[in-house]
This record gives C-alpha cells, sequence and structure tokens, in this order.
C-alpha cells in the first residue's frame, strides 16, 4: 500500500458559527470570510472546504472572494450536481481554476436530505441522485479534457456539439473530492473519484470504508492504489489531557445549553450512511479507539462531521498518523471555535502530526 503525504484541509464558513456559536449578523460577512482565509493560509493548510447548503450563500463566489485574499491556499468547492448544466459548471470551475492559478478543487455531494434537495426543485430519489452524480461527473471532466466539440446522450443529459474552450491550469482535471457511504455512492466514487471523503469513523469502520470504495476502483477498471482517501475529525486540543476532555465536556454543556429541549434528539439526515454510520460508532461508546470522541455526533443527530479527536496536540497526532496507516492521506480537521481553532492547530497539531507520520505511527488499537 502506498502511503501518501498528508494533506490538510480546513472549512471557511460566510459568517462565523458552530455548534457553540449561533450564528448572528449578516448571512454573508464579507471580512469574516478573508480572515477566515487568510488565517489557514498562516497556518499552513493545503485547502479549505467552502460548504454547500441550499439557503447558503454561493459557494464558487464564496471562495472566489476568499481567493482574492489568500494567494497559495487551494480551495475544495462543495458542489450538488443537479441544479445547473455540467458544461456550465465544467467552465465555471475551469475559470475558477485560471484565475486562481490551479487552486480548484470539486467536492461532489450529491445530498442526504430530500428536504433540503426539494428547496432547491430536486425530486429525485436517494439513488436515482448518484445516478445522475455519476453522468454528470463523467461529463465534467470530459469537458475539461475534450479536444474538440462531443455529442452526449444520456439519462439525465443530453448535449450536441458540447465544448469548452477553457481548461483547467490542473491536468489532466480539477481534482474530484466525491463523498457519500450508501452502495450507489460508492459505486460513483469508484469510477470518478480522485479522493473519497468520509466523516471520521473509527478506525475498524475506516479500515471497511476504505476496502469498499478500493473494490469499487478496481470493479471500474481503475487502480485501486491511485485513490486517496480523505477522513474528517473536529480536533478539541489543549496542553494536557486532563484540560481537553475538561474542554470538550463544555463543549458538550454548551451544546445542550444552546439545544435545550431537543438536545440528545439530533437531526440526523434521513437518506445519509455517512450520518448513520457515525451514530453506529456513537452507539459503541462516547469513546471510541482512546480518543475517538462521539457524543457531539449522538447529541446533534451526525448530521455533518461531528465526530472528535481529543487530547493534547501530541496524542491527536498519534492518532491521526494510526489513521495515515491505513490509507487516510488527506485530514479535513475543523474546530468547535472555527477561526481560534484554525490558528492552533497551525500552531501545534498540523506540525506535531506531519512529525508523527514521519517517525511512523504508534499502534492505537480499534475496538
Amino acid at each position: 500500500m502506498t502511503l501518501h503525504a498528508p494533506e490538510f484541509i480546513g472549512m471557511i464558513s460566510h459568517r462565523h458559527g458552530s455548534e457553540i456559536h449561533p450564528a448572528q449578523g449578516p448571512i454573508l460577512d464579507p471580512d469574516y470570510v478573508a480572515r477566515f482565509a487568510r488565517a489557514h493560509e498562516d497556518a499552513g493548510f493545503d485547502r479549505i472546504l467552502v460548504a454547500w447548503h441550499s439557503s447558503h450563500p454561493d459557494t464558487l463566489l464564496v471562495a472566489s472572494h476568499a481567493a482574492v485574499h489568500a494567494k497559495r491556499i487551494g480551495f475544495m468547492i462543495a458542489h450538488r450536481p443537479g441544479f445547473i448544466a455540467p458544461t456550465l459548471a465544467a467552465r465555471q470551475f475551469a475559470t475558477f481554476d485560471q484565475l486562481t492559478g490551479g487552486r480548484a478543487a470539486i467536492h461532489v455531494i450529491s445530498g442526504g436530505n430530500p428536504t433540503e434537495q426539494r428547496a432547491d426543485g430536486d425530486f429525485l430519489s436517494h439513488d436515482e441522485r448518484y445516478a445522475r452524480s455519476d453522468e454528470y461527473v463523467g461529463l465534467l471532466r470530459r469537458v475539461w479534457t475534450s479536444e474538440a466539440p462531443f455529442d452526449h446522450a444520456g439519462t439525465y443529459y443530453r448535449f450536441e456539439r458540447a465544448f469548452s474552450e477553457i481548461k483547467p491550469v490542473q491536468k489532466p482535471h480539477i481534482p474530484i473530492y466525491f463523498g457519500g457511504s450508501s452502495d450507489a455512492a460508492i459505486a460513483a466514487a469508484g469510477r470518478h473519484a480522485d479522493i473519497y471523503a468520509f466523516w471520521g469513523e473509527t478506525l475498524e469502520q475506516a479500515r471497511e470504508s476504505i476496502a469498499k470504495v478500493r473494490a469499487s476502483t478496481a470493479r471500474a477498471g481503475r487502480d485501486p492504489a491511485a485513490i486517496r482517501f480523505s477522513l474528517s475529525f473536529r480536533p478539541v486540543l489543549a496542553g494536557t489531557e486532563e484540560a481537553a476532555w475538561k474542554r470538550a465536556k463544555d463543549i458538550l454543556g454548551r451544546i445542550r445549553a444552546i439545544r435545550g429541549d431537543t438536545f440528545g434528539k439530533g437531526n440526523p439526515k434521513p437518506e445519509s450512511i455517512g450520518s448513520k454510520r457515525l451514530l453506529d460508532a456513537a452507539a459503541g461508546g462516547a469513546v471510541r479507539d482512546k480518543r475517538l470522541w462521539t457524543e457531539v455526533a449522538a447529541a446533534v443527530g451526525a448530521g455533518a462531521n461531528t465526530t472528535a479527536l481529543v487530547g493534547t496536540p501530541e496524542q491527536v497526532a498519534e492518532s491521526l498518523a494510526a489513521y495515515h496507516a491505513i490509507g487516510v492521506s488527506t485530514f479535513l480537521i475543523r474546530g468547535f471555535d472555527p477561526l481560534e481553532d484554525a490558528v492552533e492547530y497551525g500552531n501545534t497539531l498540523l506540525p506535531a502530526t506531519r512529525a508523527a507520520i514521519a517517525a511512523g505511527p504508534v499502534p492505537v488499537a480499534a475496538e
């Protein structure tokens, strides 16, 4: 198994907010976006995720604003197939890649919540959405790489003489991250993903996910060693392990106070297998694999990246190194204090993780 050098992805938002910081003020705070992007760049992150929601500001435009203020860092831009034509999306992302000097990546999210999908006019079933994403991403790659106009007649899209004069800076095309843990998602990822992205599971679950995706990649006729893996966590750090766990409990207490009567009832995405896998991990205990903390996921329904790694920077780095040893090369990390934690990760966790991986992981037993 080839072990790739570690990469770190942060996450910026259009305004300040998290599970412990209720969003306030205007829906879009351009100054905060700029500061947040620069903080990640200064901290040494490789990319930043710009997430998608059906009622939030447009991800590509937010990323474009951030790219003006942060000159080096790459972008992982969440994108949902189905709302614009893939030919137009291909040109938009190629234009962004040209304007930023090759800093684009697309994170394909097919959607796990029918209510949110319908807010944008999408009434397809779960498996139909992934079938559409399969066709859509194939068309993105074809538009980015084709040297001549082409025709296409598929289940969801039909084009005559589709072509883009503008091509991405990155060759052969913009990197494609693909999310989703269902069988339909893994089948599509096997055909198209450069990087398969999933939420922070136990070591045992992560091994299972990696094996499934590699098998899917092989069935698609691709080299299973070529696909890379990105895992998402919410690190909770402090100078001592005791202080880190105290901070974790304080975070949970803050969530309890904010959610009130809804605490513990959760709000899972009804069709998200990824959410179910996090809740399965939480059902196995509040702490798994020594420091994978699942209580926030259980409290809020695991509708997003909500499992944490708790400890000193060196201890959390040791856990990340254990995931790297089983094939995870990219870590998407964000904090409950979003901007402040990004700065702290750059000062302590990123260098500690790189050092731990270079030294070789200390075995962490999977439960």
